[in-house]
């Protein structure tokens, strides 16, 4: 398979993640969980990263976290703040997870210690990361779940995690990940299992507590709309790769690769009531025998020849510099007639 062409790196971007990839050993086999991916996040940048499940986007941020399952194989490189961590040690991990980069996992009461309460939780990581003493610990704690929306925060310090709503353990979750001040905040389908109000409040939230621009946010989302309105850039994933990439705004307005498109039709959008959702067809690929081509071309519905036989490399998509997409078709409005025809 030929690697994913490495895009220009961007001036000091916070993570640089070049030809990554992860395979996990099983007994039936290698699963090909990524597979050439490059991509950065710039400081202060908010970047969507969109895919069916299985597209690898999960493994590809556990990885830069070094906490990838003990059968994964790793190669490349993950570079955060231009310190490589694949093949770092604990030490050098921990000084780095839970300081300059944090992670918000989907599902709070996982994430949360059950058998303590969430003072100590806040204070623990105060304590080891800022050496804060207990007390200096404790103000800050408090003062972050104020700014997290936490209703009467200092009574609530001495409360368990299941005495919070999903959305409070969530507002925690988000609270605990910003209280070092880091450097990326990795959010990992942070408001999946919430009602659509407290939905918004926890992206409000979000967004809030990184409007200064020190902090860049990786949010992984299969729902498009969250992803169209907090991000800046956004990535999309298929297989383990980079299918296309591009601002927000426009990659939305006017997608260039035929997976994207067949993810924006297959979820219903206010500015097409009443319109028919049409589904991608087929099934997502099998990771353990990729094709030799495209790993899409199974399911294109623009798929010729060429598709089949030749590993499409990431190439401009548009005029805009960092619009990107891996695809052998230059346009829609003229698909290519199969090779033969």
């Amino acid at each position: 398979m030929t690697p994913s062409t490495p895009r220009p790196a961007d001036p000091a971007p916070v993570l640089a993640i070049e030809d990554l990839r992860i395979r996990f050993v099983t007994r039936d086999g290698a699963v090909r969980a990524v597979n050439g991916l490059s991509l950065s996040v710039g400081r202060g940048e908010t970047l969507g990263i969109v895919g069916e499940s299985g597209s690898g986007k999960s493994q590809t941020f556990l990885a830069a976290m070094g906490l990838l399952a003990r059968n994964a194989r790793v190669e490349g490189s993950i570079r955060f703040e231009g310190r490589e961590m694949i093949g770092a040690g604990p030490r050098a991990l921990n000084a780095v997870r839970g300081k300059r980069m944090t992670m918000i996992f989907q599902d709070p009461m996982t994430s949360l210690t059950p058998h303590m309460r969430i003072g100590r939780q806040l204070t623990e990581v105060l304590e080891h990361h800022e050496g804060l003493s207990r007390e200096a610990a404790r103000a800050r704690a408090v003062e972050m779940l104020e700014l997290a929306r936490i209703p009467d925060a200092r009574a609530r310090l001495a409360s368990y995690p299941h005495e919070f709503s999903g959305g409070m353990r969530q507002r925690v979750m988000i609270a605990l990940a910003l209280l070092t001040n880091p450097a990326l905040v990795i959010a990992d389908e942070p408001t999946t299992a919430l009602d659509v109000t407290v939905q918004a409040q926890i992206l409000a939230l979000l967004a809030r507590m990184t409007a200064s621009g020190e902090t860049s946010v990786i949010l992984i989302s299969h729902d498009l709309g969250v992803i169209a309105g907090l991000c800046d850039r956004v990535v999309v994933m298929y297989a383990g790769e980079v299918m296309e990439e591009g601002p927000a705004e426009a990659l939305f307005a006017n997608p260039q690769h035929p997976y994207t498109r067949g993810l924006l039709r297959s979820v219903p959008r206010l500015d097409r009531a009443g319109g028919d959702l049409v589904p991608i067809a087929g099934q997502p690929p099998d990771l353990e025998a990729l094709p030799p081509g495209c790993p899409f071309a199974p399911r294109c519905p623009h798929v010729f020849d060429r598709c089949h036989t030749e590993h499409p490399a990431l190439r401009p998509a548009a005029a805009v510099p960092s619009w990107r997409k891996a695809c052998h078709l230059d346009g829609f409005e003229t698909p290519p007639q199969r090779e033969g025809a």
